[in-house]
């Protein structure tokens, strides 16, 4: 078979791969309680793109394994007996294929009786191809079933913006991709990969990136990237994680796309467990370090935005946790963590509050006008 990347079949897993992964299953334990326990939907997709050999050069799990984990050992996985769980692992590269096919096949032997409603299919193809396959399988005026597509590849040749487009402009999927950040910054402008930076971008605008050595690149380049995700494929709500190599320079983003605010509100969660600074960044240099997971937020920014944007109005807890899902912070960081100082420091206060520094549903807060 022709050469696809220079990569070896199997590799040893680095630091940032680690978050990456921590991210995914995190925020899949949400995803999976979600339609699993939903009346509305009786089948859900979940599809891994560029899945790989399945595992690492020590025998660490890759991520079909992880996903599957996630959701076999969930602790609600036998209420969701009514939804059907697609998996869908797809990988070109044949010895990788190989090597994939056998942890897949590993992995359900391991399990005393493999669940009716958890269907895992391999994939050997180009991963354009697998989408188009997906959308003619479609009946006229179907639409694909909710559908998280986690798309991983080598290098940004595989992934045009329009394959993403079709697979996964509909209402009900979600999008977690790979964005090779150092190769396009690397080659955005020296105009010897165009066709592929048109396609994977959806447009030329990446010609306009300012030159190499200039601070505003690399933001342009981010940026032009968001923007197409919204404006090509719909996406209401996009969010991106930075992944700093060992050499402290951003090797690449993972972009996070939903149509669904509260998606979006978990996902922004998750991503802050990793990165509980709330930079939404992962450096490997400092990957040995011990993490906080989040709980020890700093949520001063947030309370001087909130006591900005709310001055002299009373409005619901609801109404406040509404805003914050369009800021970088998540719902879960609102009551306790942001408004509970804001009300010991006296910023706020609440006519119908029956104890101080809780705010179940329905509670009043109160934030002054200006002097």
């Amino acid at each position: 078979m022709p050469k696809i990347d220079s990569h070896p079949t199997v590799w040893p897993k680095q630091p940032h791969t680690q978050a990456k992964h921590d991210i995914l299953v995190r925020y899949l334990g949400a995803w999976f309680a979600i339609f699993g326990a939903s009346p509305y939907y009786t089948g859900v997709n979940v599809i891994d793109g560029f899945a790989g050999p399945g595992k690492y050069e020590d025998d660490e799990p890759g991520s079909p394994v992880l996903a599957l984990n996630t959701l076999l050992d969930h602790k609600d996985f036998a209420k969701y007996h009514d939804t059907r769980f697609n998996f869908i692992f797809n990988e070109l590269h044949t010895e990788r294929f190989e090597s994939l096919q056998s942890v897949l096949a590993d992995a359900q032997a391991q399990r005393s009786a493999w669940p009716a409603n958890v269907k895992v299919t391999p994939s050997n193809q180009n991963f354009q191809q697998l989408a188009q396959q997906l959308l003619d399988s479609l009946g006229p005026g179907q639409r694909l079933a909710p559908t998280f597509a986690f798309i991983d590849p080598f290098g940004y040749q595989d992934v045009p913006m329009s394959t993403v487009r079709d697979l996964v402009g509909h209402p009900s999927c979600e999008l977690f991709i790979y964005f090779d950040f150092n190769s396009v910054n690397r080659f955005a402008t020296a105009g010897k990969v165009d066709d592929h930076f048109t396609a994977l971008f959806g447009c030329d605008e990446y010609k306009n990136a300012p030159p190499a050595g200039d601070p505003t690149r690399s933001q342009f380049i981010h940026d032009l990237y968001a923007r197409q995700l919204r404006k090509e494929c719909g996406f209401a709500h996009v969010a991106s994680f930075r992944m700093i190599n060992a050499t402290g320079h951003t090797g690449s983003y993972l972009f996070f796309c939903t149509q669904n605010a509260k998606a979006y509100d978990k996902m922004k969660e998750a991503m802050w467990a990793i990165a509980p600074d709330g930079d939404y960044r992962f450096d490997d240099r400092y990957s040995d370090q011990p993490m906080l997971f989040g709980n020890d937020a700093n949520t001063g920014p947030l309370q001087d935005q909130l006591a900005e944007h709310f001055a002299g109005q009373t409005v619901t807890v609801e109404t406040v946790i509404d805003y914050v899902l369009d800021t970088p912070f998540h719902s879960n960081q609102v009551r306790a963590k942001t408004l509970a100082p804001m009300q010991r420091a006296g910023r706020i206060s609440s006519p119908n509050q029956k104890r101080k520094n809780t705010f179940p549903a329905g509670t009043l807060i109160t934030f002054p006008a200006h002097d």
